[in-house]
């Protein structure tokens, strides 16, 4: 149970430590844009690679990923129909809206919860792996694509696999499958400019908190109730449903799939958002609303499954 409030603690330090640089004007107005690309580009591509290249193959590839993927997928269906077909949002409008309600935090807090409520780092690998080689891509496709509409069809198609992010994530899965070893040299400093990538963002998302006012725009808080929904009730309620009835799962293993399903909302998400400037204030408040609000769900499932 303390696991999770440390969890909940380390971000929202790091995130009001971000806030009282925006607050003070510290970066200037672009800084927290600046920090985005340096995320985006080099850090988080870095920490990628030196995480999934180190990862169990086996824990990798667990039917605890099956669960995750498929309470991701039911959650990412349902807010896809009621944004695109109910609400007529655009295209890229629900692709991010429906990120933040399907997207786990699996870094900067499930980590911590990983390692001081299940008992180790290693369960969040799966969740990571399918978010990152599965989700991750095909929102950056559907992104680019809508995102300029004037590019070629051949630069449409190939753009999403010359991003950085899905680089740094194929590169580990192959080092993690064939067993390839790097040597300590090359593999610390991407492991140590990758190390900077969870701060940043943090930073960078409390400095977009300066001056705003979440859940202010009528038809954004909507979307960000919906995601919160999807994300705090609807996930942990199918993968406990998927793991209890479907796949037989013991209580360990099933307090383990509720708890990562159960986890807030990606900062990637916001990252995502605010590269493509799309979404940008739902974005940022479904991740505060949903870290905010998942701290009792966590605590309410570690009290029936623990």
């Amino acid at each position: 149970m303390g696991g999770v409030l440390i969890g909940f603690a380390i971000i929202g330090v790091v995130i009001a430590a971000g806030y009282v640089v925006g607050r003070v004007d510290l970066l200037g107005a672009s800084g927290h844009q600046v920090l985005s690309r340096l995320v985006f580009f080099v850090l988080t591509p870095c920490l990628l690679f030196s995480t999934i290249s180190q990862a169990d193959v086996h824990v990798l590839f667990s039917r605890l990923l099956v669960v995750s993927a498929l309470a991701s997928l039911v959650a990412a269906v349902i807010s896809v129909v009621l944004l695109r077909f109910v609400l007529r949002r655009s295209t890229a409008q629900t692709t991010i809206s429906t990120m933040g309600g399907a997207y786990v935090n699996a870094n900067n807090i499930g980590l911590p919860v990983a390692t001081y409520v299940l008992g180790s780092a290693t369960f969040v690998a799966p969740v990571l792996l399918y978010q990152l080689l599965v989700i991750t891509p095909v929102v950056l496709a559907v992104m680019d694509t809508v995102t300029n509409r004037g590019s070629s069809l051949g630069r449409t198609i190939a753009r999403p696999f010359t991003n950085p992010l899905l680089i740094g994530s194929a590169l580990g899965v192959l080092v993690a499958v064939t067993g390839l070893d790097i040597p300590e040299p090359v593999l610390e400093p991407l492991a140590l400019v990758g190390a900077a990538a969870v701060p940043v963002v943090l930073l960078s998302f409390g400095m977009s908190l300066s001056g705003s006012k979440p859940l202010q725009a009528k038809e954004g808080r909507v979307d960000v109730l919906i995601a919160t929904a999807l994300k705090l009730v609807v996930m942990p309620v199918t993968a406990w449903l998927l793991g209890a009835f479907a796949f037989d799962f013991d209580r360990d293993e099933l307090f383990v799939a509720v708890v990562l399903a159960g986890l807030p909302s990606a900062q990637n998400v916001f990252n995502y958002a605010q590269r493509y400037q799309t979404g940008v204030a739902v974005a940022r408040d479904t991740v505060l609303v949903t870290t905010v609000l998942s701290v009792p769900v966590l605590v309410l499932v570690a009290g029936l499954l623990a």
